[in-house]
């Protein structure tokens, strides 16, 4: 049992069909032999029946052997209580029907059919007789030897058999090629299971005939090692991307850390005697302790968002938080012109959409800290709000944050959304800032179902699009 279940399902499959085979050729081989055999001794109680009258000739007028073909039979007269009184024409020499074990009187109740009756020589195959009765009562015994037909039945057993086994070799052989071939997808996909287990995960099996259930398979098995391949560059990528995050991160944190030390172990050393070098270490602690606070403000924020936590959902009108933004923004920033225009240029107009009202504010808001920070100071800002039509007859409330600044090199502007990403490579912070706002920023959105967008302002510049899902306000289904 063990043999056979650690055998290949390619050999068990020839195994099986070779048993099949085996006993198909059995038992047809069988049924022919006996077909055979009845007909023969149907075809010798004929014979028998054809002859009785010139073997009962022979019998009562002792007529002579001049017919040799009456030679082959056995003849027998006996009266009408059985006694044998003559016989004729002992055909096999040496082997006559041994009448002693059947009674003629007996062989008479199957007058219609033939009898198997053993032979008086030791090895004899017997003989097939049948019992006729005649006018005075008594009966004739006619019979046949039983040899031509066990020699008949012998060969035609011989030659079944014979072409039986050379049929089931040839076909053991012909099923082993066609198995074989029949599993040369499989074991193709096999191959390719083993380079994919070696870490190829960019192998594929070939599909010949996908309508088959090997091509089913196959397509299958690639469609799975699609899945797969990109499960893996996808977790190779996001260990890539939190590799980096890390570093980033580390470096960040590092740098106020730094700062904060340097300057306490060179107030404690004594390395500060003066009241306003002390005021003026203490000063950049501070600064740095602030920068570093919002740092990881910000970092939290980025997990909240990786975690798709639900955030809350109200009616929000994009044009009054641009209000509100170029508002703070003209506090802060008293020598440039702020101002909310519509997205042609002209009057703003409302964009209701729905979300977290705090954190579309703080969207707006890193937009145009972001804005005001890498522009020259002096350079004017517009904030434009409006809805745009996209397609299927939908539209999206905008808003769009315009400098007149130098603008992003296309080159940055493929990466201003990732975390920790700056234009300048050397990481230097005169601007401030952790590098995070805009990546917050496109998370915010995301989760909104908005996407956000990097263009160049007419004249020069970058803009800031940000598109949200257009909801319908109560004036507008009050007016549609």
């Amino acid at each position: 049992m063990h043999r056979w279940t650690s055998a290949s399902l390619r050999s068990q499959l020839v195994a099986i069909m070779t048993v099949l085979m085996v006993i198909t050729v059995s038992i047809t081989g069988l049924a022919t032999i006996n077909l055979l055999r009845d007909n023969l001794i149907d075809g010798l109680d004929t014979d028998i029946g054809t002859n009785k009258q010139q073997v009962a000739n022979s019998l009562f007028y002792n007529e002579t052997r001049g017919d040799e073909s009456l030679q082959r039979y056995y003849g027998m007269l006996a009266d009408p209580d059985g006694v044998i009184r003559k016989t004729t024409y002992p055909a096999s020499e040496g082997d006559t029907p041994d009448m002693d074990e059947y009674v003629v009187s007996e062989l008479a109740q199957n007058e219609q059919s033939g009898v198997f009756v053993p032979g008086t020589a030791p090895n004899s195959s017997g003989w097939r007789a049948r019992v006729f009765t005649v006018d005075n009562g008594g009966y004739v015994v006619v019979a046949l030897p039983m040899y031509q037909v066990d020699v008949a039945v012998e060969k035609t057993a011989n030659l079944l058999f014979s072409i039986g086994l050379l049929s089931t070799v040839i076909s053991s052989g012909v099923a082993y090629l066609a198995v074989t071939r029949q599993f040369r997808p499989l074991r193709r996909v096999e191959q390719t299971a083993a380079a994919i287990a070696a870490g190829d995960l960019s192998r594929r099996v070939n599909v010949e005939n996908p309508s088959t259930e090997v091509g089913r398979l196959s397509r299958s098995l690639n469609a799975m090692l699609s899945h797969i391949e990109s499960a893996f560059a996808s977790r190779t990528q996001s260990e890539k991307k939190m590799r980096r995050f890390v570093a980033d991160a580390s470096h960040e944190l590092r740098t106020p850390l730094v700062t904060i030390r340097g300057f306490s172990e060179l107030y404690r050393h004594g390395g500060i005697p003066e009241k306003e070098d002390v005021d003026a270490a203490m000063g950049r602690i501070e600064s740095e302790a602030k920068r570093m606070g919002q740092l990881v403000e910000d970092l939290l924020m980025l997990a909240r968002m990786d975690e798709q936590r639900k955030h809350e959902v109200r009616p929000v009108d994009l044009m009054l938080l641009g209000n509100d933004a170029a508002l703070d923004a003209r506090a802060s920033a008293q020598n440039r012109e702020i101002k909310v225009i519509g997205l042609d240029g002209g009057v703003p107009a409302p964009a209701p959409t729905t979300g977290d009202e705090a954190q579309l504010r703080q969207v707006i808001g890193n937009l145009i800290t972001n804005a005001l920070r890498y522009t020259p100071s002096g350079t004017p800002l517009e904030i434009a709000v409006g809805v745009a039509p996209v397609i299927d007859d939908r539209m999206d409330s905008v808003i769009e944050v315009r400098d007149h600044g130098p603008g992003i090199s296309d080159e940055d502007a493929a990466r201003v959304f990732e975390r920790f990403y700056r234009a300048d490579s050397s990481r230097q912070r005169g601007t401030g800032g952790t590098g995070l706002g805009l990546a917050i920023v496109a998370a915010i959105v995301a989760q909104h179902d908005g996407s956000v967008r990097l263009t160049e302002t007419h004249g020069g510049g970058a803009t800031m699009s940000i598109r949200l899902p257009h909801t319908a306000n109560d004036d507008e289904l009050d007016n549609p």
